[in-house]
């Protein structure tokens, strides 16, 4: 097995590979120099770079900033048997991704400075991906009051949410929004309405009457999305929605974005991708959340991304233990392990089919998250920390979901060839993941 660098921080140079910037307009070929964990320059001569530098050949390599997530399940504490911060973090290096927004539903639940200042340490002590906490927009995700949000904020929150249990209390959101305002963190929604969704499985259409499943109608996220927005447009406040799935969610993102009110939405791959005929099967690998919908909706969600009305691409990574997957489609939970597929799935289903370019893809899937949660990421401009992934963008591959390294084993994609695959990811100037043919290696 081949091993990367020690994680002292060495200089490197990542020479010959396709520069991928979009935050400062850059994509050509070129060198990167990292010193003391920053971006030191773009192209430096080589009499620039240190004796001592670790050289990287990216020759037929795109170089991009790393991958920034907004929102994943860690499951630590109290869900270990799903997923821990350790074997994330592990998923995450190996899927290109630098910084993961870390969702609340652990147990006990983020709504306390304790919880998040736990899940803050236990990640860097590990010394893998950035973890950021969302800490629970209602204390205890009962949606009955809103959760102390200075107080989590101060300790290290990086905004709010209940994801993915959808807030159903309006005139809470509607105070919080108010609320976050003083702190400038952002609330991220998961758009639904819980008595319209309530018992569905899949996407409410022609396929679920087929198979006698419950459905979960649009209209469940498209009032959630009308009720978001306009709260948003009448407080001010920064709100986030998403991952979305309708056409109706898209319809009014748009028109309330064309009015300039700065909200903010994202969709999953499997979503851009695969539609509610897979759930013919009846695999549970299939059943996630947002459910995949007819494909008139998959093609507007691509048009969506297109355009710019959706801002980024996240995982949707909700890991359940096999155990809970292997059940029959009804009893089974939602959720998937995604962040070692979802740049390949972005890749294959959307940039080799021309509808995003490099510079869009690399924009939603970095630039734009980290634009959004307002973290020092997303870009490889001089003095930023050197968070940096690489890409072979031709590599084929097969979706094994036994060789993945996050503990949940189930994958929308198994079996599917993807195209492009990581090949180094570099946290802080530290060369966290190396990818040599099949072999893998973290430190």
């Amino acid at each position: 097995m081949s091993r990367p660098t020690p994680t002292v921080l060495q200089p490197i140079v990542i020479d010959g590979g396709r520069i991928v910037d979009p935050a400062n307009g850059v994509d050509r070929i070129g060198r990167l120099l990292i010193i003391e964990g920053r971006i030191a320059e773009l192209d430096p001569c080589d009499g620039d770079c240190p004796g001592d530098a670790y050289w990287i050949d990216a020759r037929q390599r795109v170089v991009a900033p790393g991958l920034v997530d907004l929102g994943a399940e860690l499951r630590q504490p109290g869900r270990e048997e799903d997923e821990t911060i350790q074997t994330g973090s592990n998923a995450a290096l190996a899927g290109g991704f630098t910084s993961v927004l870390c969702c609340s539903n652990t147990n006990p639940v983020i709504d306390s400075a304790a919880a998040v200042e736990l899940v803050t340490q236990i990640a860097q002590r590990l010394g893998g991906v950035r973890v950021y906490p969302i800490g629970c927009l209602s204390k205890g995700r009962e949606a009955a009051q809103m959760a102390e949000l200075a107080i989590l904020a101060e300790a290290g929150a990086i905004g709010f949410s209940d994801s993915p249990r959808a807030m159903p209390n309006d005139a809470l959101l509607k105070r919080a929004l108010d609320y976050c305002r003083m702190l400038d963190l952002p609330i991220f929604d998961r758009p639904e309405v819980p008595g319209l969704a309530e018992g569905g499985i899949m996407h409410d259409g022609q396929v679920s009457l087929v198979l006698g499943l419950k459905g979960l109608p649009t209209e469940a996220e498209d009032l959630a999305v009308a009720r978001d927005v306009r709260l948003a447009e009448a407080t001010k406040g920064r709100l986030h929605v998403g991952p979305v799935s309708t056409m109706g969610a898209i319809d009014m993102i748009g028109r309330v974005k064309s009015r300039g009110v700065p909200i903010s939405a994202s969709v999953c791959p499997q979503n851009l991708h695969g539609s509610d005929a897979l759930l013919r099967s009846f695999d549970s690998r299939f059943k996630v959340h947002p459910p995949m919908r007819s494909p008139a909706h998959v093609e507007s969600l691509q048009q969506a991304v297109a355009d710019g009305t959706i801002d980024a691409i996240q995982s949707g990574h909700m890991p359940r233990a096999r155990e809970k997957k292997g059940n029959d489609l009804d009893l089974a939970p939602f959720g998937a392990a995604t962040l070692e597929t979802t740049l390949a799935a972005t890749l294959t289903d959307m940039i080799r089919t021309d509808i995003l370019s490099w510079s869009r893809a690399i924009e939603c899937l970095s630039t734009n998250p980290a634009r959004i949660a307002k973290l020092d990421a997303g870009t490889l401009g001089k003095g930023a920390p050197a968070d940096v992934t690489l890409i072979d963008p031709d590599a084929a591959w097969t979706v094994r979901p036994s060789e993945f390294l996050s503990r949940c084993q189930s994958s929308p994609m198994e079996d599917r060839e993807l195209f492009g695959r990581v090949t180094h990811t570099i946290v802080g100037g530290r060369l966290l993941f190396v990818r040599v043919e099949e072999s893998t290696a973290v430190v």
